[in-house]
Order: structure tokens, then sequence, then C-alpha cells
């Protein structure tokens, strides 16, 4: 059966952040991700999740200068050192609280920028990042985003983040495949899954409802579809990831919670 994390990037908002944890282990949630957690020592916020016996499942990398628009280094021209540093902190920082897996946003193309030396050197740069992280035994994760919620981001398609990942061929480069996202770009998020899962490139789930992004069953995803063919291919497979719940809740997020992801979790016990 998935296993669901809470995201306490946007999740439990009515509540600060440290306890966000507390919030989502009383919803039964056995893991937990989130954005940027820089600001928090690593110790505390391990004890915390450690305390609660929650995962702490995925981080992200730094952006880069998200108030200025930037939204990920590893593809923007002459960043390179500073795509460098964000990865050996996130790697330092994912270590000190047990976190398998960082997601490196790719960036934002420019107007002026050509789309095929961007690949180039994003490529190259997951390369280096995914050699490093290797030494930490930690799985990095490159995710579509629809352009929609972010113009001009580099990756927007699940077959073009499967190509990188099987050009580059690192084992501990996977695709973070958010159905969000893919729902918005591609549509049929079952035949997705049905297509990338058995590739064994799939590292990591996220889960939102589509158009609006709140819950999985608020709009037209069919998420009832692709959390069975999760579990079914999973099964055959042997792939024991986490499906991350990364949505913003209409109301209270357990109120949500309850009427959607526990209800699909409750059905399956």
């Amino acid at each position: 059966m998935p296993r669901f994390a809470a995201n306490l990037s946007f999740l439990y908002q009515e509540v600060p952040f440290l306890e966000r944890f507390d919030a989502a282990a009383r919803d039964g949630f056995a893991g937990v991700e989130c954005l940027f957690p820089y600001d928090v020592p690593a110790v505390e916020l391990r004890a915390r999740a450690e305390a609660l016996g929650l995962s702490i499942v995925l981080i992200n990398a730094p952006p880069g200068d998200w108030s200025t628009g930037e939204r990920g280094l590893a593809s923007i021209e002459g960043r390179e050192e500073d795509f460098h540093d964000s990865i050996e902190r996130a790697l330092a920082y994912a270590s000190a609280v047990a976190a398998p897996r960082v997601h490196v946003l790719a960036g934002v193309l420019g107007a002026e920028d050509e789309r095929n030396a961007a690949i180039a050197r994003y490529e190259e740069r997951l390369h280096w990042a995914a050699m490093q992280a290797a030494r930490s035994g930690i799985d990095l994760m490159i995710e579509p985003i629809n352009p929609q919620d972010m113009p001009g981001y580099l990756l927007q398609r699940q077959d073009e983040a499967h190509a990188i990942v099987e050009r580059i061929g690192a084992s501990n480069l996977k695709v973070q495949m958010d159905l969000y996202h893919c729902g918005r770009v591609e549509g049929d998020v079952v035949a997705q899954v049905r297509r990338h899962l058995p590739s064994g490139r799939v590292g990591h789930f996220q889960i939102a409802g589509v158009p609006d992004r709140h819950e999985p069953d608020d709009g037209t995803l069919d998420w009832r579809g692709a959390l069975a063919a999760i579990d079914e291919i999973a099964v055959t497979t042997g792939w024991e990831g986490w499906i991350g719940c990364e949505y913003r809740p209409r109301d209270a997020t357990s109120g949500g919670t309850s009427r959607g992801i526990r209800r699909w979790r409750n059905s399956k016990d």
C-alpha cells in the first residue's frame, strides 16, 4: 500500500512549522516532507520527527534567491559555483536529519536563454551532484513542473525527465512524479504512472487536485485510479517509495485529509 507523507510547507499552515510535525502524526502520517527547512537547526528538526516516529522523506535543495524569481540553479548560466554550494548545503542538512531524498530544482529559462545549452548545463551539473549525493547514500530527484504554476521552468514533461535520468545513468538520480503537475501538462495520470513507474526511475510521488491544487479529491484528477495503479505496480516491482501530500487545503488541513487521503488509506487497511 502506498505510504503518504505530509508536506509541511503546504499543510497545517494554521500552526507554526515545528508544530506541524505533531499535527501530521495525529492525522496518521508516517512521513513528512518540506521545501526549504534550512532556517530550523537540523538537530531540532530531526529530534521533533524522531520523537513522533516520523520519517523525513524529502527536502529541496536551496533554489537560489526565491524572492527574485529564482527557481533552482542547476541550468542557469554562470551559477555553477552557487549550485555546488546549494548541493553541498542540502546534502549536509539531509544527512543530519536522515532524509534520503533531495529535490534539485532545474531553474527558469530567461527570455534570451538557449534551451539546448541550458539542458546541457543541467545534465552536467546533475551528474556532478549525483556523484556527491552517492557518497552520502542520498537520492536526488528532478521534477517536471507545469508552466502555469512556474512559467519558463526548464523541465515540464515526464518523458523529458526520464530521458535525462536515463542519459545521465546515475542509480541515485530519479524522477519526482508530481501527479498535480503531470495532470496539468499531460492529462491522463493513470497512463503516465503505468508507463513510468515500472521503469525503476520514479523515486517519489506527490499529489494534489487538478486544477486548483487543493485536496486530491477536488477537481478532475483521477486520484483513486492513480493510487490504485501505484499500489498494483508496487506489489509487482517492489517499489517502496512515498507519496507526498503537497496540496493547499481548502479549509483546516485535518478535515480535508480525512475526506481524501485518509479515506483511501483506511479503505486499504
